[in-house]
């Protein structure tokens, strides 16, 4: 039987480095673990904070409840369809994200190499439906097993079934908090190049950062993820240095009409086609309206707002979460009166 703890610090488990506390806490290594977890008094009669790498959270008090943390570990290839060239790889949700891009390389399956470096766990994944450079967990889900909280029963559910939008799925929205992911399924391509398939290096710095790297003619997925793992790593700090959690807003989604506006007054104005519109850098956002770099609190700053990339908002020690929130706030408040555009925070508020 899993150990329940009480009044935990979860500094150590949130990437922020927030020193709050749980007044529950408790691991789960399988689905039977949590099952047994799910029937303990103490649990059944707390709010339940499910907890992977802590890479998406910003704490803004003490969690008054029990937190789980998801360490299901495990990772196969289920299946090879010869037809087309395509395996299905399941990884149990504890695993590290980066960790099953490494595997499906090593394993010559490709598909989720522009989302290298992303971090976070498995079971983190589907919540959100992460993506960067052109590329999205949706290309490549085929379904995941999760375990509803209510009554410990096991459900499959297909890609239809999660609602995979923008950064977004019904685990965020209408099924928030009754599941628990433990394990996902993904459909990847056995080689670089079978029918219809070729890796992705259209969207952002990839084209040049594989030039960069002396890459030349037709890279392969492991070029890419180098590529992706460079790029990320020139303008993301590690968490293991200051905190953060990686890009803080999701990019926005306008009109076309207003993009116009906004692009015949700032003609240097990024952006990407969308159904019903254009995609904006949240990043450009911010900069222009002059956050990028900005350090607040005593000494040489407590939190602020990372010099690189305007996206990440860092925490350098000292900081509360409510004055990262506060921080947050004020960022959406600014471009919101100097573009008349609205930022979203990606990451979960508690």
């Amino acid at each position: 039987m899993p150990a329940l703890e009480q009044h935990v610090s979860l500094r150590p488990y949130n990437t922020f480095g927030l020193d709050v506390q749980a007044r529950y806490f408790a691991r789960f290594t399988s689905a039977d673990e949590l099952r047994q977890l799910l029937q303990l008094p103490e649990v059944q009669a707390s709010d339940k904070l499910i907890l992977g790498g802590g890479s998406n959270l910003l704490f803004t008090q003490d969690f008054d409840g029990v937190v789980l943390k998801n360490e299901i570990r495990g990772l196969e290839i289920m299946s090879e369809d010869p037809d087309t060239n395509t395996a299905l790889v399941r990884a149990g949700a504890g695993e590290s994200w980066h960790g099953l891009v490494e595997y499906s390389l090593d394993q010559d399956l490709s598909g989720i190499e522009n989302l290298s470096l992303i971090p976070g766990t498995v079971g983190a994944a589907p919540l959100q439906n992460i993506g960067a450079y052109g590329a999205e967990l949706r290309d490549t889900f085929d379904h995941l097993e999760a375990v509803e909280l209510a009554t410990g029963e096991l459900r499959i559910f297909t890609a239809g079934e999660c609602g995979f939008g923008y950064r977004e799925s019904v685990f965020k929205n209408t099924l928030k908090n009754q599941y628990v992911v433990t394990a996902v399924v993904l459909r990847l391509h056995r080689q670089a190049k079978p029918a219809g398939y070729a890796p992705n290096v259209r969207y952002g710095a990839i084209t040049e950062t594989l030039a960069e790297l002396g890459i030349e003619g037709e890279p392969t997925p492991q070029d890419v993820s180098r590529a992706v793992v460079h790029i990320r790593r020139s303008k993301l700090p590690d968490p293991a240095q200051v905190g953060n959690a990686g890009s803080f807003f999701k990019n926005p989604e306008i009109s076309q009409a207003k993009f116009d506006h906004l692009k015949s007054e700032y003609p240097e104005l990024p952006g990407y086609p969308v159904p019903g519109g254009m995609k904006v850098p949240a990043a450009w956002l911010i900069e222009r309206a002059g956050w990028k770099g900005l350090r607040r609190g005593p000494g040489e700053g407590t939190h602020g707002v990372h010099d690189r990339q305007a996206l990440v908002l860092v925490h350098h020690g000292g900081a509360t979460g409510n004055e990262l929130r506060q921080l947050a706030e004020e960022i959406i408040a600014s471009v919101r009166q100097q573009f008349g555009v609205e930022l979203h925070p990606e990451v979960n508020i508690l």
